[in-house]
């Protein structure tokens, strides 16, 4: 009898989860344009020298994956630039609060953002601002990636330096 009541209570505990899963919220279509850049990526670029970090030619390979949930795209990155080996950790998230896409990274540098940058997706076009500390000053950046196909793209990011905007590197990246 006990064994009974320990397989009714599995099948109960397992129709509750079921029932659980079909009712949790499913990700809108901003969260599913996250998946563009899902799968594997190899990054070609070159990094403008600034007072901040050497410049030259860099390369990387990205993998990018959902994680639980499909809420969040996960990024991992290796390679190799003008100041040596790099390891990269990218977040990409839609904001419902904000009505942004929000982007989190961290390498191996020892720059460190001290903010989120908030982005828009207009005609292919991603577009990321953000406002931190570089170099003990407040700075204005901005990133820029440009749809060219569903397995490649290009992208710049550049900083407001006296009105102006200063590339600081640029590339493209191919599934």
């Amino acid at each position: 009898m006990k064994r009974n009541w320990i397989a009714i209570a599995l099948l109960l505990s397992a129709a509750s989860v079921a029932s659980a899963d079909d009712k949790a919220p499913r990700p809108g279509p901003e969260v599913e344009k996250l998946g563009y850049f899902v799968g594997k990526w190899k990054v070609a670029g070159e990094v403008k020298e600034t007072p901040f970090m050497p410049g030259g030619k860099f390369t990387s390979r990205e993998s990018c994956e959902w994680f639980t949930g499909k809420y969040v795209v996960i990024c991992k990155g290796k390679g190799k630039g003008p100041m040596g080996p790099s390891e990269s950790l990218g977040i990409m998230s839609y904001s419902t609060e904000e009505k942004a896409y929000l982007y989190y990274g961290v390498d191996n540098s020892p720059m460190a953002w001290s903010t989120i940058p908030r982005g828009t997706l207009v005609d292919g076009v991603w577009t990321y601002d953000d406002e931190s500390k570089m170099g003990g000053q407040m700075v204005k950046s901005r990133y820029t990636l440009k749809i060219l196909s569903a397995s490649s793209y290009t992208w710049i990011w550049e900083m407001e330096s006296k009105g102006e905007w200063v590339t600081l590197a640029e590339g493209k990246s191919k599934k």
